[in-house]
């Protein structure tokens, strides 16, 4: 197999030869061509990390807990076990690695020769591809994306080198005082030594073997020449992005060294995220740089450049053809009377120290945490376990031992004519494996009637439904031709014209990944309701419960699978208290949302209460708006809902590949399972329903049709499941899944980060 190594250096050719070999991933593996996921989903970064000197940590390795050289060893090891595991799947002919830092950040020979040895197992022959254009344009662009990086040195620096007679080893010298600790950082700092393509072709060949190096010139936005002939796409505005003002350039510049001397000075550090936050914060519009001032760069290499003409044949003459000279390069003004000074103290309090000899003493993250959370997930880990937000499963006054018998079973109400009783109304898409025990588990604790909406199945739940009705279980309504901002939302509004919701007794909206967890009496909402005799709403309390260590889907009911969850004190992130409602129709609200009803008439107030899983009140805190519990208002002591937002780690990449019914923008990926795979305490406090929901599932099994129905869904998934697991981008996620293992600081730590980032 020949392996083609792309490491720039154009930007543009870059960027837009990584997305559309990602994009064209199935089309390229159908022709032969393997461009892996296990590097990256796009750019292939990883691989660039995984070779760098182990003792000089570039700001990729930093900001991505690679920093030492034990993780960066780990990681090395890990992607070639998965790029061997893609070249097996795939056996491809050839294999397209792609990173520009590969090109702009090997300096060392011994980098190369990690990068020949980590890859050389694979390969009968390499290739070496590089995009080109004249020097002064790109040193330009690498400034400028140098700059909004944190660069503070000006470009008057590398301009000064010029004439030394070494291009090479005169940028070699820019590379020192190496200070990641302060943000201080090599390539982000240094002059371009690669400009010198001739040297750069003899430093890859060096490693590589004679005639392995390609210049290239990027031609055109609509092949991804030299990869392949097979892929060709459009041009498109969003290949292209419009260069900084000049004077913004200028700003962050001059920002960026002040910002350096104090982390310098005080041994402080500032978050990249942080970093580029406060720099979009000194933008300002106007005309970009012009290449044509930095003729003298062109010049410098204008002999070199035009004998590379005459070897590489993917180059073209207009390849080198420089820019209109200009008046020589001076940095333009910064406008407006900005004075970086000014800027710098309205950031300061951003910059956060990080001394080593302040630490106290905490509990070390465990080297597979170290090895996965970024810096800033690591920093929160220092922060919380020190404050009053550490998780901890220390609250509620229930002894979860008395739940070692079983709850009895309750026959079903009967209701007067007209009214509809505790009604669940629910969205669905695709879950027919789970709609029966969600239907039985719930009709045992004492819901009376369901009204179901569903869009786009393709698995056979809409049948499951369909006969659920035609048994008088439920009412399912389709979605299909749903309007608005989400599925869920348009399936909720147009509910409230429905009979059964009109005439229910409570309103109760879940989805099919929640199972209401009654805590108290003999497990019924009854039993509930009668503790809570004042309540009109009961906000019901996540309890998020993990993978629990299956990866493959089975026939095993969900509550009984999945049994260890988040602690019961979790403050943060966000998602880990977020609550479900209960609501009792007395026509307070005018809609339901997905977390609560929304819309209170003002008329209704007085008549509103509001309280909590432990049935405390709650009602100043939740009746106008919310849709999490705070540390005042947190209690499961009667009630809690089981949300097994996971289940398996191959349901979870159906569910991934499936969307979202409420936030239909936001996609599902190893975001959400480090988010929602709290494995860390044991709860089993609802399988005291196990003997009524195995009875009340059996009863919904004895009818023919929906047996028949529910075991072609079981058959779906699981093919749907083996299909998923055969594609690139889902092998990966499931591949990731299984090597991130948290406790719980650590996982809120590392979700804190992610909330934090978004």
């Amino acid at each position: 197999m020949r392996i083609d190594l792309h490491i720039g250096l154009e930007q543009a050719a870059t960027l837009a030869v990584q997305r559309q070999l990602s994009n064209n991933r199935a089309a390229l593996q159908t022709a032969g061509i393997l461009y892996p996921v296990a590097p990256g989903k796009q750019a292939h970064t990883r691989l660039f990390m995984a070779v760098t000197e182990p003792d000089n940590i570039d700001a990729l390795r930093q900001n991505r807990g690679i920093a030492t050289p034990r993780r960066q060893a780990k990681l090395r090891e890990t992607l070639s076990q998965k790029l061997a595991q893609e070249i097996d799947a795939a056996a491809p002919s050839t294999m397209i690695l792609s990173a520009a830092q590969l090109g702009t950040g090997l300096r060392h020979i011994s980098e190369l020769q990690r990068l020949r040895d980590l890859l050389h197992p694979f390969a009968s022959s390499f290739r070496i591809i590089s995009h080109v254009d004249d020097p002064a344009r790109l040193l330009l662009r690498h400034y400028e994306t140098q700059v909004l990086e944190g660069r503070a040195a000006p470009l008057e620096r590398d301009l000064s080198l010029l004439n030394a007679p070494d291009w090479w080893q005169a940028c070699a010298k820019t590379w020192e005082g190496h200070t990641p600790q302060c943000g201080h950082f090599s390539e982000i700092q240094g002059a371009p030594f690669w400009l010198n393509f001739t040297r750069l072709q003899q430093h890859w060949e060096q490693v590589f073997g004679d005639g392995t190096f390609e210049f290239h010139t990027y031609a055109s936005p609509t092949a991804c020449a030299p990869f392949t002939d097979q892929v060709r796409f459009a041009h498109s505005p969003a290949d292209v992005t419009p260069p900084p003002s000049a004077a913004y350039i200028t700003r962050a510049r001059q920002l960026n060294a002040l910002i350096l001397q104090v982390l310098a000075k005080e041994n402080t550090t500032l978050a990249r995220k942080d970093w580029r936050s406060v720099l979009k914060e000194v933008s300002v519009a106007g005309p970009p740089s012009a290449a044509g001032s930095l003729a003298a760069v062109s010049a410098r290499f204008a002999s070199a450049n035009a004998a590379l003409l005459d070897t590489h044949a993917g180059l073209r003459p207009e390849t080198f053809t420089s820019d209109v000279p200009l008046a020589e390069w001076r940095e333009a003004d910064p406008t407006r009377g900005y004075r970086a000074t000014q800027y710098l103290l309205a950031f300061r309090d951003r910059i956060t120290p990080t001394k080593q000899d302040d630490a106290r003493p905490n509990i070390a993250l465990s080297d597979q945490a170290r090895a996965v959370m970024p810096p800033l997930a690591q920093k929160n880990h220092a922060h919380l376990q020190n404050t009053p937000l550490r998780p901890h499963n220390r609250i509620g006054s229930l002894d979860e031992a008395q739940f070692a018998s079983q709850y009895t079973a309750v026959a079903p109400r009967s209701l007067p004519s007209g009214n509809s009783g505790r009604v669940i109304v629910s969205c669905m898409k695709n879950e027919a494996p789970y709609v029966l025990e969600w239907i039985a588990y719930h009709r045992a604790i004492g819901v009376d009637n369901f009204l179901i909406y569903t869009n786009d199945c393709s698995d056979g739940t809409d049948d499951i439904l369909d006969q659920l009705q035609t048994l008088g279980i439920v009412q399912h309504r389709r979605n299909d031709n749903w309007k608005g901002n989400s599925p869920q939302q348009h399936a909720l509004n147009q509910s409230l014209s429905e009979p059964m919701i009109q005439n229910a007794e409570w309103i109760i909206h879940i989805d099919l990944d929640e199972f209401i967890n009654v805590r108290c009496g003999n497990g019924t909402l009854q039993d509930f309701l009668d503790r809570v005799p004042d309540a009109t709403n009961v906000a019901m309390t996540w309890r998020l419960f993990g993978h629990n260590g299956v990866t493959a889907l089975n026939s095993q009911f969900v509550t009984q699978q999945f049994d260890h969850c988040a602690p019961k004190f979790c403050p943060k992130p966000h998602t880990v208290w977020g609550y479900k409602t209960m609501t009792k129709n007395i026509g307070a609200y005018a809609k339901i949302s997905c977390h609560r009803p929304n819309k209170l008439h003002k008329e209704a107030r007085p008549q509103v209460r509001w309280v909590n899983g432990s049935g405390r009140d709650m009602t100043d805190e939740a009746i106008d708006n919310g849709w999490r519990n705070s540390r005042k208002s947190i209690g499961y002591d009667l009630l809690q809902l089981n949300h097994y937002a996971l289940r398996s780690t191959e349901s979870f990449l159906i569910k991934r590949q499936r969307g979202r019914a409420l936030h239909v923008d936001r996609s599902i990926g190893l975001n959400y399972w480090i988010r929602m795979d709290w494995c860390d305490h044991r709860d089993v406090t609802i399988q005291r329903n196990s003997h009524r929901l195995t009875a009340a599932f059996n009863a919904l099994l004895a009818d023919d049709k929906l047996r028949m129905l529910h075991e072609a869904g079981q058959k779906w998934h699981h093919r749907k499941a083996q299909a998923l697991r055969k594609q690139p981008e889902f092998s990966a996620l499931f591949e990731q899944t299984q090597t991130i293992t948290l406790n719980s600081l650590e996982r809120a730590a590392y979700a804190l980060a992610l909330d934090m980032e978004s």
